[in-house]
C-alpha cells in the first residue's frame, strides 16, 4: 500500500467527527460551486460532487436544496478560498484551507492561533511544497475488481486504488479530478463521495508531550468556522 492508503487510515481515526462541522463545510462548498457554475447539478460537475459529499455524511436533502437556492441569490456574498501556511511547535509544517467571506477576520484569527500556541504563520509557498495536492473518489466495492479498475484508470491519472471499510478509494493528482469524475460517470459507477487532500511527503515523529503541543494548535484551528481542512507533517 502507498502513502495515500496510510494517510487515509491515520486521518480516519480523527478530524471532522463533528457532523455540524461537516454540514457547515459542505454548505460553503455548495455556495462556491453554484456561484462558479450555476444551480443545475446536471451541467455543474463541481456541484454534483458536493451534493454527493452531502449525501455521504447524511446531510438532509432539504438542507442541500435550501443551500443551492440560497446560493443562487445574487445578493449573497461569495466565499473565497484562502490557504494559510505555517509551523507548529517542534518543526511541524501546517497547511490550513479556509473558505471565508471576510478575509481580514480569517487572517487575524488564524494568526492568533499560531501565536498563542508558539507557532509561526508563514508566507505563501513556505510549506505548501511539502505536500502533494491530490484528489480522491470513493465508490462501492461490490462487483468491481480494484486491480482491474486501477489499470483502466491509469490513463486518466489514477495513482493509487485500494479497498477499505467504506468501499474502493481512488487517489490521483489534483488536476486529474475532472477526467476521473467524467470517466466514472460515463461507466455509470456511483460516486459515493469525492474531494481533495494534501498528503505530506515526509512526516516527523514526536514524543507524546511534543505531539500534545501540536494538537493544541490543531484543535484551535479546526474549531474556527472559516476553516475547511487542516494538514500537517506530524506522524500520526
Amino acid at each position: 500500500m502507498g502513502r495515500a492508503f496510510e494517510f487515509r487510515k491515520a486521518r480516519k481515526m480523527k478530524r471532522w467527527s463533528a457532523m455540524s462541522k461537516a454540514f457547515t463545510r459542505i454548505g460553503k462548498d455548495i455556495v462556491m460551486a453554484v456561484k462558479e457554475g450555476g444551480p443545475d447539478p446536471d451541467s455543474n460537475s463541481r456541484l454534483r460532487a458536493v451534493i454527493q459529499n452531502g449525501k455521504a455524511v447524511n446531510m438532509p436533502k432539504d438542507n442541500i436544496e435550501r443551500a443551492i437556492k440560497r446560493a443562487s441569490d445574487k445578493s449573497l456574498g461569495d466565499y473565497k478560498e484562502v490557504l494559510f501556511e505555517g509551523y507548529a511547535p517542534h518543526g511541524i509544517a501546517i497547511l490550513v484551507e479556509t473558505a471565508t467571506d471576510n478575509n481580514t477576520r480569517t487572517v487575524a484569527n488564524v494568526r492568533s492561533y499560531f501565536n498563542k500556541c508558539n507557532g509561526n504563520l508563514g508566507t505563501s509557498g513556505s510549506v505548501e511544497f511539502m505536500f502533494d495536492h491530490t484528489c480522491n473518489f470513493r465508490i462501492p466495492a461490490e462487483g468491481i475488481d480494484p486491480e482491474e479498475l486501477e489499470l483502466e484508470l491509469i490513463d486518466f491519472g489514477a495513482e493509487e486504488v485500494f479497498v477499505d471499510d467504506d468501499g474502493i478509494l481512488i487517489y490521483a493528482p489534483f488536476e486529474s479530478f475532472g477526467a476521473i469524475q467524467k470517466e466514472l460517470e460515463n461507466r455509470e459507477i456511483e460516486i459515493l463521495s469525492s474531494g481533495f487532500e494534501r498528503i505530506p511527503q515526509v512526516t516527523k515523529a514526536l514524543s507524546e508531550e511534543e505531539a500534545a503541543d501540536v494538537e493544541k494548535l490543531l484543535e484551535k484551528i479546526e474549531e474556527d468556522d472559516d476553516v475547511q481542512n487542516v494538514y500537517h507533517t506530524m506522524q500520526e
